[in-house]
């Protein structure tokens, strides 16, 4: 086993398309052939694909006029209630976002049928994390194969059928390319003749995706607004900026994101001899571990503070402030400008700029009232191995003194 830690041998070692994505081996029953773990003209094909969702026209669209509405729907229960779990909600909320750019229809559109959805979805994240799990690994499988089940039958079927129906129609001239659906798997059931998927890989491209686009920002969202509680808490004079200024906002979560990426390490494997930056030699045989946690903690990039949380540092790569946290090369994520947004600039407006979802989530919970809960402090998940946390309670409509 080879180690990378530096920000720049990271970020070399991720640009190097000989070595292959092997994070997720572990979890092969659900991941063994999706986008992420393809390499080479396999990977390429796809991702060139699937890549027409995540297009800068989709973020503005959704941002601006779907993600508002399902937040708002997604908050009004607990605003009643006067408290959550910031995991379990951003698990809820997300849970839209990630079955309509997926594709996963909801045939029934029930609180019933949500909260089927919203359990398979959290099986799924188990598959991830299996090679890191510290215990119950054997329920876990089977957790994860039994969803796979129910989720073919219950959701999955039903999209593909309408789908391909609205393609049949689209090829007789009946409706236009604008009234397919815009979504993953319409363009993959488009495209079979010029991808291989079998009906079983696209089972398991489909709970990826729906796992994927949630989990990644559920861990953002709840690190973020620790930080942000903390910050407020030891910064009293920066409390009416974190309420009412959204740059200063998209900022802590950006810094947020930088020091707690939802995989705290990359583990590639050469699939030839490779020179690695760190001036080693390596081979098919051994594996190679990016450390993005420490990277992007790495004070030659971030400066002697780079292990602490500070919403006002000069990142020193405006474009990614966040680090290495949504990996880069060959295997950036997707989805990495619909959850983190972009950086502002000083003649950025206000109200056009593109925030992300996971910053959003924040300003709305922000506004609500949330704060931390003194009689259920959070809890990190124990189960998985990967330093995230498991429950964090917040209290909801804030006091007149807070």
């Amino acid at each position: 086993m080879i180690r990378i830690d530096t920000y720049k041998e990271a970020e070399d070692a991720l640009r190097i398309n000989d070595l292959r994505q092997c994070n997720y081996d572990a979890g092969a029953l659900m991941m063994s052939d999706v986008v992420v773990n393809l390499h080479g003209d396999e990977h390429r094909a796809r991702r060139n694909l699937e890549s027409k969702i995540f297009r800068r026209d989709f973020f503005h669209h959704y941002e601006r006029e779907v993600f508002p509405a399902t937040l708002l729907k997604t908050m009004t229960p607990f605003l009643g209630k006067g408290s959550l779990d910031t995991v379990d909600f951003g698990h809820r909320v997300l849970l839209n976002l990630t079955a309509d750019f997926s594709g996963i229809d909801r045939p029934e559109d029930t609180a019933v049928e949500t909260e089927h959805l919203l359990r398979l979805l959290k099986s799924f994240a188990l598959a991830s994390v299996l090679g890191t799990m510290t215990y119950g690994k054997d329920e876990a499988v089977a957790e994860i194969t039994k969803a796979m089940t129910e989720f073919d039958r219950t959701f999955l079927a039903f999209s593909v059928a309408r789908r391909r129906a609205a393609l049949e129609r689209f090829a007789r001239g009946e409706i236009t390319e604008d009234d397919l659906p815009r979504d993953i798997l319409t363009i993959l059931l488009r495209n079979e003749d010029r991808i291989e998927l079998s009906p079983e890989a696209l089972l398991r491209e489909m709970a990826f995706f729906l796992m994927a686009g949630a989990q990644t920002s559920v861990h953002s969202l709840a690190h973020c607004m620790h930080h942000i509680f903390t910050w407020m808490q030891n910064h009293p004079e920066d409390r009416e900026k974190m309420l009412t200024d959204n740059f200063f906002l998209q900022r802590c979560v950006f810094e947020g994101m930088r020091l707690h990426p939802s995989s705290p390490v990359a583990q590639r494997r050469p699939t030839c001899p490779v020179h690695l930056p760190t001036g080693q030699d390596a081979g098919p045989e051994e594996t190679v571990v990016i450390d993005l946690l420490t990277a992007n903690r790495d004070t030659a990039k971030f400066g002697a503070d780079a292990a602490v949380f500070n919403p006002y540092r000069t990142a020193p790569d405006a474009q990614f402030p966040y680090g290495l946290s949504f990996g880069y090369g060959m295997h950036a994520c997707l989805g990495r400008n619909l959850a983190a947004g972009i950086p502002s600039k000083p003649d950025s407006d206000a109200k056009e700029h593109h925030y992300g979802t996971v910053t959003l989530i924040a300003r709305a919970l922000l506004d609500a009232g949330a704060r931390p809960d003194p009689a259920n402090p959070p809890e990190m998940d124990k189960r998985s191995g990967r330093p995230n946390w498991g429950v964090y309670p917040v209290l909801l409509n804030k006091p007149a003194s807070y």
